[in-house]
């Protein structure tokens, strides 16, 4: 009855996760109470929650929120929860891969213009989690997504900055990131080998985020920028672009012939492309 609003095609990733591939389970109160007073949810909020694993979280979003849709990948565990919450009718679990959710007909389909996110996000898929949601942001007012704390840097970073990349530019094209607070292994069922933190994303308004053509674009342009670390932004565009003319631009916007594409903001991006076009 509900996998029409899911899945749309065959599953990109293993049938059943496994701890190996990142399931790590949030179980310390402390922590899961604390998420809670730092997300951005309204009474009559639609939430959803990825990965409601053993449904901790799910409990706690739902005394927050007027309705919990919870994705769960692992059919045992959305089984479980499924009966852990079949008499709550402000909870509903979908057996459901995040990366085939249509987020614009899960609104619809509860009236909402839009809804907020919330996720524990498995390490080894969060860039494609992360690309999936983006790709409806008009859809979404808000998100607070646990993520390794070096994917958190990442998302966070300055121009300039070593962990400033791609990953970035993608998400504060959207979104203005912050990273609310570090997590610690212990906090974890079973415990990661590394740190994780909370990073809360409030959404830019319908009038700052591009159409969806040029944001597609733009995005394919600063992919490019970034194809080879070793290069300088010069180097990775010339291919495309010719190097006299890549020169040129550069030159007119007084930036360096030199520069590498982690130096530019996305504003210089935009510039840049918008002369080159």
């Amino acid at each position: 009855m509900l996998r029409s609003y899911i899945e749309v095609q065959s599953s990109p990733v293993p049938q059943r996760p496994r701890p190996k591939l990142g399931q790590h389970f949030l179980r310390d109160r402390r922590f899961q109470h604390r998420i809670l007073a730092t997300l951005a949810i309204q009474p009559n909020d639609l939430v959803c929650e990825i990965g409601a694993g053993r449904g901790a979280m799910t409990e706690l979003l739902a005394a927050r929120a007027q309705q919990v849709v919870a994705l769960e990948f692992d059919p045992e565990l959305a089984r479980k929860l499924q009966e852990k919450f079949a008499n709550k009718p402000g909870i509903e679990v979908l057996e459901a891969n995040i990366l085939l959710t249509d987020l614009a007909s899960l609104c619809r389909r509860y009236q909402r213009e839009r809804c907020y996110v919330f996720g524990n996000l498995p390490y080894y898929i969060t860039s494609p989690i992360l690309h999936h949601l983006l790709g409806y942001a008009g859809w979404v007012h808000g998100m607070g997504l646990v993520v390794q704390r070096e994917v958190a840097d990442r998302l966070c970073a300055l121009p300039g900055s070593r962990p400033y990349g791609y990953l970035t530019v993608l998400t504060q094209l959207d979104t203005n990131p912050r990273i609310e607070f570090g997590i610690p292994p212990g906090a974890f069922s079973p415990p990661p080998k590394v740190d994780s933190a909370l990073v809360t994303f409030q959404m830019k308004s319908e009038a700052i985020r591009l159409p969806a053509e040029e944001r597609k674009a733009l995005l394919e342009f600063v992919k490019l920028g970034f194809a080879h670390k070793r290069k300088n932004l010069l180097n990775n565009l010339a291919p495309v672009y010719t190097r006299q003319r890549v020169e040129t631009e550069l030159a007119d916007l007084k930036l360096p012939q030199s520069i590498r594409a982690e130096q530019l903001a996305l504003e210089q991006f935009e510039k840049l492309l918008a002369r080159l076009r």
